[in-house]
């Protein structure tokens, strides 16, 4: 054999080592694919878990949203309850202990941001927050609200019922 001539041995290192090369290479592929594709399957099950528990944490805030104001409004009824079961009350007794439900109630209402809208008289027309059940002529600045026939309430900015309000002509 010529010194210049390669020895079957080198001829066939280099064609092994690109033969087992290829096969390495797809092993570790394969390796990293399992590897994502178990990390997507987590990752998956892992937000399908967050969906269904913000599910049932929204399920359980509406069924449970007026449980505050219900427990608000217990020493209303009981106060109610009272006064019904005392036969014996005399008008004074009934009138001051309608009152002090009264009081009750609006502290209820109040500690659930429900508010009331009773516009003063001479207040400007706001559509948003009153309901005009009628124009009459006055002797005011035109659309100004006039009288309140019954309050509006409020809860939290939102109009749960709008003040019905006599609004005063154009003249």
């Amino acid at each position: 054999m010529n010194s210049n001539e390669p020895s079957p041995a080198t001829a066939e290192g280099p064609a092994a080592e690109s033969a087992a090369s290829p096969e390495a290479r797809l092993a570790e592929l394969e390796a990293k694919h399992a590897e994502m594709a178990d990390a997507y399957l987590r990752a998956k099950a892992e937000v399908e878990n967050t969906r269904r528990r913000a599910e049932e944490e929204i399920a359980k805030a509406r069924k449970y949203a007026v449980e505050s104001f219900a427990e608000s409004l217990l020493p209303v009824r009981d106060s109610l309850e009272a006064a019904i079961a005392n036969a014996n009350a005399t008008p004074e007794q009934v009138l001051e202990g309608v009152h002090a439900t009264l009081r009750q109630l609006v502290a209820a209402l109040e500690r659930n941001k429900v508010v009331e809208v009773n516009p003063p008289v001479g207040t400007k027309f706001d559509p948003h927050q009153h309901q005009a059940i009628s124009v009459v002529p006055a002797d005011q600045e035109p659309n100004t609200v006039v009288a309140v026939l019954q309050k509006g309430y409020l809860i939290a900015d939102r109009v749960l019922r709008p003040a019905l309000v006599t609004v005063a002509a154009a003249k």
